[in-house]
C-alpha cells in the first residue's frame, strides 16, 4: 500500500513537472495562442465545451470499442484455425501479418465507399488496424505448446477439440492479452482516423476526429488539445482496461500476472 501511494504521489509531481514546462515553453518562447495555448487555456476550453466534448468522446469509444471487439472476435477464431491446420497457416498466415502494413490512410475513402458514412464504416476502419495483432500473437501463443504436453494428451486419447480448447488456448492467453493491448492503444488512432474520412452521419455531431477537424477549421487551438488529451485519456483508458481483463485471468496461475518478489 505504501508503495502505491508513493507511486502516485511521483505520478502527480512528474504531471506538475510537465505542466511547467509547458508553460515555461510557451513564456520563453513569447508563443501566442493560436500556437501553443497554456495549460490554463486548456483547461477553460475543456471547462466551457466540456458537454459536446463528452459527446464526441462517448461517440469515439462505441466505436473505438465496437472494432476493437470484432478484431478480438475474428483474430481469434482466425488463430485457432491456424494453430489446427499447419499447411493453411503456411499458407494464409503471411498475408494476415500484411493488413499491419496497409496504409489505412489510402485504403479508408474506399471504405467509405463501399460502406457509406457513419459509425459503421469507422468501426470497419478500426476493425481493419486491430486485427493484425491479435492474430499475429494468438497464433504464435496457440503453436507454443510444448511438444510433451501434446504428447501427454494424445495418449490420454484427447480429441483436436480437447486439446484446443484445454491445452492450447490457456497456453495462448498472455499472447492473446498481449496482443489486445496493442490493438486496444491504436483502436483509437483507427477510430479517430476513420472519423477524419467518414466525418459523421449528422451534421455538428460526430466524435473525436470530426470534433478535431471543426476546431482545427476553426482555430480553436485550445479545444484541439483538449481533444486530444481526451483521446489520449481514452487509449490509456482501454489499456487499463485490458490489463485488469489480463490480471484477473491469468493471476491465480500464470507467472506473468503475479507479483515480482525478487527485484
Amino acid at each position: 500500500m505504501r508503495r502505491q501511494v508513493v507511486l502516485a504521489i511521483n505520478s502527480v509531481i512528474v504531471f506538475a513537472c510537465l505542466l511547467g514546462l509547458w508553460q515555461g515553453i510557451i513564456q520563453l518562447n513569447h508563443l501566442p495562442p493560436y500556437i501553443l495555448p497554456g495549460p490554463k487555456a486548456v483547461a477553460s476550453a475543456l471547462h466551457d465545451r466540456f458537454p459536446s466534448l463528452l459527446r464526441s468522446l462517448f461517440i469515439t469509444t462505441g466505436e473505438a470499442a465496437g472494432g476493437l471487439v470484432a478484431s478480438i472476435i475474428t483474430g481469434v477464431a482466425v488463430a485457432m484455425v491456424f494453430a489446427q491446420w499447419r499447411r493453411l497457416r503456411e499458407l494464409l498466415y503471411p498475408y494476415t501479418i500484411l493488413l499491419q502494413t496497409v496504409p489505412i490512410v489510402a485504403i479508408a475513402p474506399l471504405i467509405i465507399n463501399w460502406v457509406g458514412a457513419g459509425i459503421f464504416s469507422v468501426m470497419v476502419v478500426t476493425f481493419i488496424i486491430c486485427l493484425a495483432p491479435i492474430i499475429a500473437n494468438t497464433t504464435q501463443g496457440l503453436i507454443s505448446v510444448d511438444e510433451s504436453l501434446i504428447h501427454l494428451f494424445v495418449m490420454h486419447k484427447a480429441t483436436a477439440a480437447q486439446t484446443l480448447f484445454k491445452l492450447r488456448l490457456p497456453n495462448a492467453l498472455p499472447n492473446l492479452f498481449a496482443g489486445i493491448r496493442i490493438s486496444a492503444g491504436i483502436s483509437v488512432i483507427g477510430g479517430i482516423m476513420g472519423e477524419l474520412f467518414a466525418g459523421s452521419t449528422r451534421v455538428g455531431e460526430g466524435g473525436l476526429g470530426y470534433a478535431i477537424i471543426y476546431a482545427n477549421n476553426q482555430m480553436e487551438t485550445a479545444y484541439l488539445f483538449a481533444l486530444v488529451i481526451a483521446a489520449t485519456v481514452l487509449g490509456f483508458s482501454f489499456f487499463f482496461i485490458v490489463m485488469f481483463l489480463e490480471w484477473l485471468a491469468l493471476h491465480n496461475w500464470h507467472e506473468s500476472s503475479r507479483p515480482q518478489t525478487a527485484e
